[in-house]
């Protein structure tokens, strides 16, 4: 294959050469802006390439990046692959077994280490032979020094050439089955997949990206980082999660990815401001409304915003119709960490509540015999690392199976009705693994049934029925033993897997309502249609069990 899409280190050097003093990377470190044009980011991308390949790793070895966003994760991830090598981002929120079990499955060689919220904790997973390396402004004992080695190491020159078909990245999914699944991208894959999204979108030109979701994330990275450097743009960091608001404002960016549980919380602290009633009114009188809408954007940080995406998980529909109100169309986009993100979106002027919108171009989509939603493209993985019974279970040919479950209308717009496998995202884009949660309940005497439910809201919900030995204690007994439970179970939960509420229902679930199968398995998917309208409610019960 040709390379017939330029890749990121191309365009990388392409706008380097055109724009060499134009802003690049600006961080906020201790609230002052660190600003890197395409010119000084450039040097030190060429001189740390240089040094990875004196170090005597061969192309194709592989090198970890183990931090939160910032203007190194970027440069580092361009170096990586300028030098002909392979990169692995891990999560910067991990565990320590966890960074040491994909270290060892993707046998790194050499780890870049960053912004991390406990970095002697989670270091203690990095086997103590590997080549640590610092970032600038997050300097870790026993480190090498970034800065050390752009002084020590003569940049590489010109455009290094990188053939399409290499592997440039390993993708870990967060691992449901216990082993590390490392998605495999190809150069070829990426660009295509970014070509295919620019095709699709009205023209990206000096845009202003903000850059918060994991650049791990495939969303992020696709969106954020490729986005920025494919189209020679500018990409603003967040320095925490409690200056968002003010990093936002600041930067006032022209494109704004969020996942669902972020357009939540925002929709929260408007309504905080300004009762639902009120904002209504106010929207209702012409004139006022335009001012109304601008202001609240400015507030936000969202005055020259143009594009505005959600992904990772599914958005209620109610909070995507809320949004276009104030003038806001937020364009929910569909993929997978197995596609480069590369599925299925909403454009701007034709979105379809509801739906995750058509195909992007040279995607091809097509539903099994199960209503499984299977796609095929150019963007699709190589397959999982060192997993080939894996990968050949997740193709039908040059299908991508997705693993869910959907409905495509006669305009070609997809919906998502629900999972084909149980496990589901919670609002905050995470994965929760329902039959986990649900044997520990089990063991407790007073629960018969469990079914752990949310997918789309922002903590999963706990729905039982009660043993006959809890049926033979008073209520109050009942509530206080099960909070208990949850409180101790919770605590053994990673966080996006704990539990918001304990519901209690009356009914036991039978073959004959439905709910269970012949072999005695709960369908969930009737579980869902029985009771999701009352989720939200359920969700928002002062206290943690409730007992209908």
């Amino acid at each position: 294959m040709s390379n017939k899409y330029p890749c990121i280190v191309d365009k990388f050097c392409q706008y380097e050469k055109e724009k060499p003093n134009q802003l690049f990377l600006a961080e906020p470190v201790n609230k002052q802006y660190q600003n890197f044009t395409w010119a000084e980011a450039g040097k030190e991308i060429r001189s740390i390439a240089s040094y990875l390949q004196s170090t005597g790793l061969q192309k194709g070895d592989k090198v970890a990046i183990l931090s939160k966003n910032c203007a190194h994760w970027i440069m580092c991830d361009i170096a990586i692959a300028m030098s002909g090598m392979v990169s692995v981002p891990l999560y910067p929120n991990i565990t320590a077994d966890a960074v040491n079990e994909i270290i060892k499955h993707s046998e790194a060689k050499i780890i870049f280490v960053g912004k991390l919220d406990k970095p002697e904790e989670i270091r203690k997973g990095i086997p103590e032979n590997l080549i640590q390396i610092s970032f600038p402004f997050y300097f870790n004992e026993g480190c090498l020094n970034w800065n050390d080695l752009v002084k020590a190491n003569a940049p590489l020159t010109g455009t290094p050439a990188i053939n399409a078909l290499d592997l440039a990245c390993i993708v870990y999914t967060s691992g449901t089955t216990g082993t590390p699944k490392g998605v495999m991208h190809s150069f070829h894959a990426m660009s295509f997949a970014v070509h295919s999204f620019l095709e699709s979108n009205p023209p990206f030109i000096d845009e202003k990206f903000f850059s918060y979701l994991p650049l791990c994330h495939v969303a992020e990275r696709m969106l954020v980082e490729c986005g920025t450097v494919f189209t020679g743009s500018s990409v603003y960091f967040v320095e925490s999660m409690e200056s968002f608001s003010a990093n936002l404002q600041y930067t006032q960016p022209t494109v704004f990815l969020a996942v669902p549980r972020i357009w939540e919380k925002m929709q929260e602290e408007i309504l905080k401001k300004m009762p639902q009633q009120k904002l209504s009114r106010l929207l209702s009188i012409p004139i006022i409304s335009g001012i109304i809408k601008s202001a609240i954007k400015k507030k936000m940080g969202f005055a020259k915003c143009k594009y505005f995406y959600t992904g990772a998980s599914p958005i209620n529909k109610a909070v995507l119709v809320w949004f276009s109100k104030l003038g806001i169309t937020i364009q929910e986009a569909y993929g997978m960490t197995e596609n480069s993100a590369l599925s299925h979106a909403n454009r701007k002027h034709s979105a379809k509540f509801g739906t995750v919108g058509q195909t992007y171009p040279g995607v091809d989509v097509k539903l099994s015999a199960e209503n499984e939603v299977l796609v095929k493209s150019d963007a699709n993985m190589l397959g999982y690392y060192k997993e080939p019974q894996l990968t050949a279970e997740m193709f039908e040919g040059d299908w991508l199976k997705t693993g869910d479950e959907g409905s495509i209308d006669a305009e070609g717009y997809l919906t998502i009705t629900g999972r084909i496998k149980d496990q589901f995202k919670t609002s905050k884009g995470k994965y929760v693994i329902p039959s986990n949660i649900e044997s520990k309940v089990l063991a407790h005497p007073f629960v018969s049934q469990a079914c752990v439910v949310g997918s789309g809201m922002p903590a999963p919900l706990l729905l039982c029925t009660l043993s006959e030995k809890a049926t033979k204690e008073e209520k109050p007994i009942i509530v206080e033993q099960l909070s208990g439970f949850l409180s101790e179970m919770n605590d053994q939960l990673e966080h996006h897997e704990q539990v918001a509420k304990i519901i209690v229902l009356k009914d036991e679930w039978t073959l004959e309502n439905g709910i269970l199968t012949p072999t005695l398995k709960i369908k969930r998917k009737v579980v869902d249609e029985l009771f999701q309208q009352q989720y939200n409610d359920w969700y928002k019960i002062q206290h943690s069990v409730a007992i209908l």
